[in-house]
């Protein structure tokens, strides 16, 4: 079985650490922490890291130093640093980093980049489906609403959603439904369908689950809905 993704971060301030820890971990990647930069060339010594996020904790000349010894053939760099300084940012990037985000950080966007050079390096991406409202990632089973908010999916939802995707444009019945991906509970019947839809929709504040009356339900795929 191929390992977690690891990812390491180094010096970053308590509480966008928490948000940043807890957003990558459910999504299945394996987080190390180096909270002092002491500490650092520890962390950064271990081979299997593949990204690493320096944090505003760290002097930027430290930072550039951990770049000089360990961006080479290590781990991706993503180095914060503050709006205003361009020169910080510039050497950074001379240095090999892989990316600089401005302070404050967007906890959602810098995990996006994070997944975005994941990918880069050959190691899972996730796996992501875009709506009208929100985003899912379906490996993590998870819908990130664009508010800023976030829900969990149920294993059941899951393959109900994956059903749906595998099948655009082509109306499912409710055996269909019932064959492919089965209620979680044993005592659920035919007209629980319905209420699995409702829950779906609801939780993915979408529209493109359409109901064809006296035959199933159909999946419209967003761009699809667009289109004049």
């Amino acid at each position: 079985m191929a390992r977690r993704p690891a990812i390491g971060l180094i010096c970053i301030a308590g509480d966008v650490f928490a948000e940043l820890a807890d957003h990558l971990e459910r999504r299945g990647l394996e987080v190390r922490e180096s909270a002092e930069a002491w500490a650092a060339e520890e962390l950064l010594s271990a081979a299997d890291l593949d990204v690493v996020v320096v944090g505003e904790g760290m002097a930027p000349g430290a930072a550039r130093d951990l770049l000089k010894r360990f961006g080479e053939g290590g781990p991706a760099f993503i180095v914060m640093c503050r709006p205003a300084d361009l020169v910080d940012k510039v050497l950074a990037l001379e240095l090999g980093a892989a990316d600089v985000v401005d302070i404050p950080v967007n906890v959602r966007e810098l995990a996006a980049r994070i997944g975005g050079l994941l990918a880069r390096r050959g190691r899972p991406a996730p796996e992501l489906v875009a709506f009208e409202n929100a985003t899912v990632d379906l490996k993590a089973a998870l819908v990130m609403h664009h508010s800023g908010g976030e829900e969990q999916l149920s294993a059941g939802q899951i393959a109900l959603l994956r059903l749906f995707l595998a099948s655009p444009r082509k109306v499912l019945t409710r055996d269909d439904i019932m064959a492919a991906a089965p209620a979680e509970s044993a005592e659920a019947f035919d007209r629980s369908i319905d209420s699995r839809i409702v829950r779906l929709r609801r939780k993915l504040d979408t529209e493109c689950i359409v109901t064809i009356r006296g035959s199933g339900y159909r999946f419209d795929p967003p761009s699809q809905q667009r289109e004049p």
